[in-house]
């Protein structure tokens, strides 16, 4: 299959040639018909792309902040290698479309292969000729509905949530800043409502469309004519009942022009993304209703309706992103509104690079713009060749990858890409333009559609998890199944029931004298800071007291790491870096665990923010995690501070250690947090036939973040057994 992708470092788009995107619980498969480009939003995308690096952190301000704090938190170079696979990445276009369902997953009944349907959603309803979008972001098409106007559907969506902030009622005089595509539809809607509608753009072709469409039943061009005359002649002096400003621009004039145009108690609405700076006399005087509109409607941004397919009541919310969907549809059916009205160019998807290079230099007037794909039936892709496939050859490790996302990209994949005696075979992402594009950028010999087919892959005797945290633990017993050398990203797994599994799985393995390598991702122990801090303690050093306080940050509510089924929470998601760090350092693994959350009236605080975790290990030696999501962001993410023994140690933030004796201090830089000292153990333990992470060490300490959770629920000390395993 392929895919429109855009690159930010220099702002090219092009067709990839991709595996089929993986069919999930919940989600399914379209074979596109048309898809819409956005030209506001991925037209701004590929500007961005194409400015220098000065000119994208003017553009994105807020991205330039996001980066300083990461620099902060995480130091220089590991932010620089972020940043740099971010830009080098490929990422995919487009979020409307139209097609044929040729397949349905697991709990999908209310639709079948063959039905029409219209899908939204950045990252699933791509400009693709096959995608896999979750059910919630799917719409069946009405009778009457051809797929080229059902393709608008998301723009729609879009321009319908305005309007119904909007409220407008029969009669009222609208007026729509921005004659946009969205705003087209919007004026369309606003008709359809009852109401007289004057349109306002500052390009003369839009304003044309929107007369040759129907959209509108006058219009003014901003900059160039009296329009707050003209509109106040539209209104018969009585100025606007609603506004809705359509237009993308950083300036203030839109919401300055709303306010000046807009009768006393007016409604003035965002839908574009402009300035917001009101001006108080207009907005206080005439008592305005001011309101943004976000993007299709509620249950945009929550996971858990778009990916979960967790639907809203109707009755508490009537109009979710879906229904308003839905109710695009129905318009479009009943010939109220006409989406293709406002189409001005149509062109085959093997020809849309060049529709964008059209969108960025505005070369000629363009309103809605539609990709039509081949109507053949296509076979769904399973495998793309990246290069040219050679014999593993004697002392060859072939090594696979499932999932490859950007801490993959940044941290993982560099430094395998570098080990001398290793060929890096097949790689596997959901939406396989990730897998093609870092399987080229990393040497891989091919990209295939799901994870199964690495793990069966002859060629591949490793494989290096890198997905969401819930797929860790199914995958660590799949690839143990097949006999797989296995390193996982942290943490193992989230649920005991998993935990269990493994280490029964590999009981018996281990007692058959097959068990292969399996390594999880707690690089901070393999760090240059980690060992100098070990040594410094020596063989005999008895107990010891570790406090081990993180900045931790703030993660929103709704980011897939808090859910607990996916990310499984920020326990056994991240604290499990550091319980693993204290057992490395004074060489015992945890007994028990007492874990208490900080109580706050923050409003925006998880549970799992703010907690200290005490854990008492077999050595008699007893260790404190602090960790706090609101400390303040001029912090050092990490500091471990070590004593016993008349020593102590304070590692500093993975950038230096001081360490103190009876003879003095002294402080060594020790730079690096150990991603690539962890990744050149895992493939030398597979060289030696001997784990240097022994794998009853890393079930304790999972187990660990489990009683963690538990005790934070009891408020008592909860036992580590792994033995019960």
């Amino acid at each position: 299959m392929n895919i429109l992708a855009l690159r930010f470092n220099d702002g090219s788009v092009n067709l990839i040639e991709t595996p089929a995107p993986t069919l999930t619980p919940g989600c399914v498969r379209v074979r596109t018909a048309y898809s819409a480009l956005s030209p506001g939003t991925e037209g701004g995308k590929i500007s961005t792309g194409k400015q220098s690096l000065l000119g994208k952190a003017k553009a994105r301000p807020d991205q330039v902040r996001m980066v300083l704090d990461m620099a902060r938190s995480m130091g220089i170079k590991e932010t620089i290698n972020k940043v740099r696979s971010k830009l080098d990445g490929a990422q995919p276009l487009g979020y409307s479309l139209a097609g044929v369902v040729t397949e349905v997953g697991e709990g999908i009944t209310d639709l079948q292969p063959g039905d029409l349907v219209a899908c939204g959603g950045g990252g699933y309803a791509n400009h693709a000729d096959e995608v896999v979008v979750p059910r919630n972001l799917v719409v069946k098409v009405p009778e009457g509905v051809g797929a080229d106007a059902a393709a608008m559907t998301t723009l729609g969506a879009i321009a319908m949530q305005g309007v119904r902030l909007a409220e407008p009622t029969l009669g009222e005089h609208a007026v729509v800043i921005g004659q946009g595509v969205v705003g087209l539809l919007a004026s369309q809607l606003l008709k359809a409502n009852g109401c007289r509608v004057f349109g306002a753009d500052i390009a003369p072709a839009a304003l044309d469309l929107a007369l040759k469409s129907g959209s509108v039943d006058a219009v003014g061009r901003l900059g160039e004519e009296p329009v707050e005359e003209a509109i106040e002649s539209f209104t018969r002096g009585m100025g606007a009942d609603l506004v809705l400003i359509c237009a993308a621009t950083s300036s203030n004039d839109p919401v300055q022009l709303a306010g000046r145009i807009a009768r006393k108690r007016g409604r003035v609405v965002v839908v574009g993304a402009v300035g917001m700076d009101l001006p108080r006399p207009d907005y206080y005087t005439k008592e305005l209703a001011f309101s943004v509109s976000c993007s299709y409607g509620p249950g945009r941004y929550d996971p858990s309706y778009e990916e979960g397919g967790l639907d809203y009541p109707h009755g508490f919310v009537r109009w979710t992103e879906g229904r308003n969907m839905e109710a695009f549809l129905d318009l479009a059916a009943l010939g109220k509104i006409d989406p293709t009205a406002v189409v001005t160019h149509q062109l085959p998807f093997a020809e849309a690079p060049a529709a964008y290079e059209m969108v960025h230099a505005r070369s000629e007037a363009f309103g809605g713009i539609l990709l039509k794909y081949p109507e053949q039936e296509s076979t769904p892709v399973k495998e793309v060749v990246l290069r040219e496939s050679k014999p593993i050859g004697d002392g060859q490790i072939g090594v696979g990858c499932i999932g490859a996302g950007s801490f993959a990209q940044s941290f993982l994949l560099p430094p395998l890409a570098k080990q001398s005696g290793v060929t890096l075979t097949a790689i596997s992402t959901r939406t396989g333009l990730t897998a093609v594009d870092a399987g080229q950028r990393f040497g891989f010999a091919k990209a295939v559609d799901d994870a199964d087919a690495v793990l069966a892959d002859p060629d591949t005797s490793a494989v290096f998890v890198a997905t969401r945290h819930d797929q860790h633990g199914p995958l660590v017993l799949a690839a143990l199944d097949k006999g797989k050398h296995i390193f996982v990203e942290k943490p193992l797994c989230l649920t005991e029931t998993d935990l269990k599994a493994i280490a029964t799985k590999a009981t018996a393995m281990q007692a058959e004298g097959n068990l292969p390598v399996v390594q999880t991702g707690f690089n901070r122990r393999f760090s240059a800071a980690a060992a100098k801090v070990r040594a410094h303690f020596g063989q005999d050093h008895g107990p010891l007291t570790m406090m081990y306080r993180v900045a931790a940050g703030v993660i929103p509510a709704d980011h897939w790491i808090q859910n607990p089924d996916a990310g499984g929470g920020r326990i056994r998601g991240e604290v499990c870096h550091f319980i693993d760090l204290m057992q490395y350092v004074c060489g015992a693994d945890p007994v028990s665990v007492h874990a208490a959350a900080i109580a706050g009236d923050n409003p925006t605080a998880m549970p799992e923010d703010d907690v200290l975790i005490t854990l008492r290990f077999a050595d008699g030696s007893v260790g404190t995690v602090g960790y706090f999501a609101h400390a303040a962001k001029s912090v050092a993410k990490e500091r471990l501070e070590v004593s016993g023994a008349g020593r102590t140690a304070v590692l500093d933030n993975f950038a230096a250690v001081e360490l103190m004796d009876a003879k003095g201090r002294k402080r060594v830089r020790c730079p690096g947090k150990g991603q690539a000292e962890e990744v050149a153990a895992f493939i030398e333990a597979i060289r030696q036939g001997q784990p240097t992470l022994p794998l009853e060490s890393q079930l304790a300490t999972t187990l660990a973040t489990l009683r963690a959770l538990d005790s934070l629920r009891s408020g008592a000390v909860e036992p580590i057994k792994i033995q019960e395993l």
